[in-house]
């Protein structure tokens, strides 16, 4: 089948939107940021991924609006102190990760409220989650405005440079990263995750 998108997103027979569920796996963006009042802000998004190495950069689009007005505050707080951190979300941790989906009040911490341990950063002011495999902690760098036609809130997609990155040490094996002991989720559509246990090899032809 086909569709134009400027149709809808949703069209027959599709009882849900299809888009989420053909851009798949995709990473986890778990951004714990801070507020200017100091308070510790984590929320997952959907949409988030590397974009450069040299230097590091990450990106995360955080559209919509909070449940109480305003942009949500893995985007205010982010434009208003420039920093913030990603967190791995793994298969242990994947209730906590749910949890902090929530809609809960701007002044909530919601690590606390996940049961989550936090641990400081080193060069920027949001802590990071203690259990996470991996942390990377980021400098703001510039907010894309990209169409919104569902025409709540805005559509931000926010650029964040890695200034530095916390690996745990027992994912660490023979120099290299050991994803089977990472067991990092991904995000599919509907409700619905991957978990990565396993991947195959293919060297380039170069």
């Amino acid at each position: 089948m086909y569709f134009d998108p400027a149709d809808g997103m949703r069209p027959a027979p599709f009882k849900f939107g299809p888009f989420k569920s053909l851009v798949v796996p995709r990473p986890i963006g778990w951004i714990s940021s801070l507020s200017t009042g100091g308070i510790v802000n984590l929320a997952p998004y959907s949409f988030f991924n590397a974009v450069a190495e040299d230097p590091p950069c990450v990106v995360y689009s955080a559209g919509g609006s909070h449940a109480d007005g305003g942009p949500k505050d893995s985007l205010k707080n982010v434009e208003e102190t420039g920093e913030f951190v990603f967190n791995l979300a793994t298969f242990e941790l994947r209730e906590q990760m749910n949890r902090t989906s929530a809609n809960v009040a701007r002044d909530v911490d919601e690590m606390e409220m996940a049961g989550l341990a936090a641990a400081p950063s080193i060069k920027v002011r949001p802590p990071r989650v203690r259990d996470a495999a991996a942390n990377l902690e980021c400098r703001y760098l510039q907010t894309v405005e990209v169409p919104n036609r569902g025409g709540h809130g805005r559509n931000a997609v926010v650029f964040g440079e890695v200034v530095g990155i916390h690996i745990r040490d027992d994912v660490i094996v023979d120099g290299m990263i050991d994803v089977r002991a990472m067991r990092p989720i991904a995000r599919l559509g509907y409700n619905d995750y991957a978990l990565v246990e396993d991947f195959f090899t293919m060297n380039r032809p170069d």
